[in-house]
Order: C-alpha cells, then structure tokens, then sequence
C-alpha cells in the first residue's frame, strides 16, 4: 500500500507539473506534440525493449498468451459495443465516439501505469496485450473515418509502427537470451525510464487544455463512464473469475480502463469530422481518468 501511494503521489505531481507549463506558457502546441513524438517513436520502444530483457519460462509464456487471447476478445467486443452504441447516431459525433470506444490511450497512457503497478514484468504484459489493438486501430478503427481499407497500408502501418517493432526485438532477445553488450543494455534502460515522467507530463499538458463549459456534454460523460469504468469492470469480473493469475488479471483491467487516445482527434481533424468534440472528448476522459485510474490500481 505504501508503495501505492507513493506512485499516485509522484504520477500526480507529474501531471501536476504538465498542467502548470502548459499553463504557464513554457510548453506551446508544437512543444506538446514533439514530445508526444519523442515518447511514441523512441522512449516507449527502449522502454518496450528493456521489459523483455528478462529470463525466460513456461510460466512467463503462459501469462503472454492468455493476455493476447483476453485482448483480442476485448477488441472484438469492443467493435460490437461501438457499433451497437453509436452506430445509428447520425452526426459526425459517433466517429469519435465509435473510435475512442475501439482504441484507447492505452499505448501512451498505460505503459508507464501498468511499469509503476506491476514491474518489469507488468510492462511486457502491457506490450502483449496492446498489439491487437494497435492492429484494429490502424483497420477497423481508421475505416470508421475514412470508410476504406488499404489492406497494403494497413500491413504497413502495424509492422513499422516503432511499438511493434520494439516487441518483435524484446521478443527475439528474450526467447533466445541472448545478453545485449553492457552499453547498449544501459543506454536503452536509461532512455526507457523517462517513458512514466514525459509521458505523465503530456498528460497534464492534455488536461490543462480543459474548458468546463465547453466539455461538460451529455455524449462526452456517457462515453467517460463506460470507456473508464464498465468496460475494465467487463474484463476484471469474468478474468477473475476464471482464476488467471494476478498480473494478467491487473494489467488487463488497468489497460482496459485508459482514455481516449489523442489519435482520435487526429484523425478527425484529418477526416473533418467534428474534431472540436473528438479533442474535448480525449481531454475530458483523460482528465477523469487521473482519479479512476488509482482507484482500479486499488481494487486490483
């Protein structure tokens, strides 16, 4: 519990720091999206990487394999859920909507949470469990906007997404144990560890952008409730009940309970689709998940 604590208190002095540079002006919207990048494209990958650089058993392959399995239902329900939810809603409203029901900021935000809670071991899980829904992101998820699949642009974008790349190397370095030289193992942990400071930052850069009379919409706090509370109930209550084991149960159920991503607001802004509401949409849950999110750790 002490440990616990310990992390809430630094991941929301992290925000807490995010929110007031933004605020105060030492971080604009370019300086925002350069970090987000930086995180995506080379710290989250060394951070991916150094997970897997642990030794290698049965037991280890057990947990990878039921966390796909649970992910992979997970999206596949989820895709019915969106379309059941949103799928007649006749406004530009229900692309977003639809999308950040289907792909949550679970790449970005969940890393570093699932790192904190559960270890080195917590975040290879976490890269498991996220490459289904790097896959449905990029095709069911991208068709909702943009009504066409490219299935040549869809193989592209999943295999040299830098993520999936840092799984496939942490994967290979794992199953063969093969020791990296003492340098380059440094050097990708030391990049790797600032995965939970600049992406904690972002966050508070996100939620300082909050606008309460703009954001506080039906449609927005309706979404909230079930992308941050219903949907990782409906994963923590049957994979408890089937007995999984702790950190497969726990890492799920946090992954499953993340925000909307903020390439929901991309890709309406690309597709013009409302991206007014898709951007307050991605603000208003991140925000609610900073106390929904402890809370899970906590039930967990």
């Amino acid at each position: 519990m002490d440990n616990m604590i310990s992390l809430e208190m630094t991941m929301f002095f992290l925000i807490l720091t995010g929110f007031a540079v933004r605020r105060l002006g030492l971080v604009g919207d370019r300086g925002k999206e350069g970090i987000t990048d930086l995180v995506v494209n080379l710290i989250l990958p060394c951070n991916i990487i150094k997970s897997f650089l642990i030794e290698f058993n049965t037991k280890i392959l057990h947990s990878f394999l039921s966390i796909l399995l649970i992910s992979m239902f997970l999206q596949f329900g989820c895709i019915l859920l969106a379309k059941l939810l949103y799928g007649k809603m006749q406004t530009d409203r229900s692309k977003s909507l639809q999308f950040g029901i289907i792909c949550s900021n679970a790449g970005f935000l969940g890393n570093p949470v699932a790192e904190g809670v559960y270890g080195q071991m917590g975040l290879a899980l976490a890269s498991i469990y996220l490459i289904p829904q790097r896959i449905v992101m990029w095709s069911e998820g991208l068709a909702i906007f943009s009504k066409e699949i490219d299935k040549k642009q869809i193989l592209k974008k999943v295999l040299l997404h830098p993520c999936i790349i840092a799984c496939e190397i942490g994967l290979l370095l794992m199953l063969t144990q093969c020791p990296l030289p003492t340098a380059v193992k440094t050097f990708v942990g030391n990049l790797g560890d600032c995965n939970t400071i600049l992406s904690m930052l972002v966050i508070g850069m996100i939620v300082s952008d909050i606008r309460l009379k703009e954001i506080l919409d039906r449609d927005i706090i309706i979404y909230t409730v079930i992308r941050l509370l219903i949907i990782p109930a409906l994963v923590y209550l049957p994979c408890t009940w089937l007995g999984l084991p702790e950190k497969v149960v726990g890492v799920s159920t946090l992954l499953a309970g993340m925000p909307a991503g903020a390439t929901t607001s991309m890709l309406a802004l690309k597709y013009h689709s409302d991206e007014k509401f898709a951007t307050n949409l991605v603000i208003f849950s991140t925000a609610v998940s900073v106390l929904t999110i402890p809370l899970w750790a906590r039930i967990l």
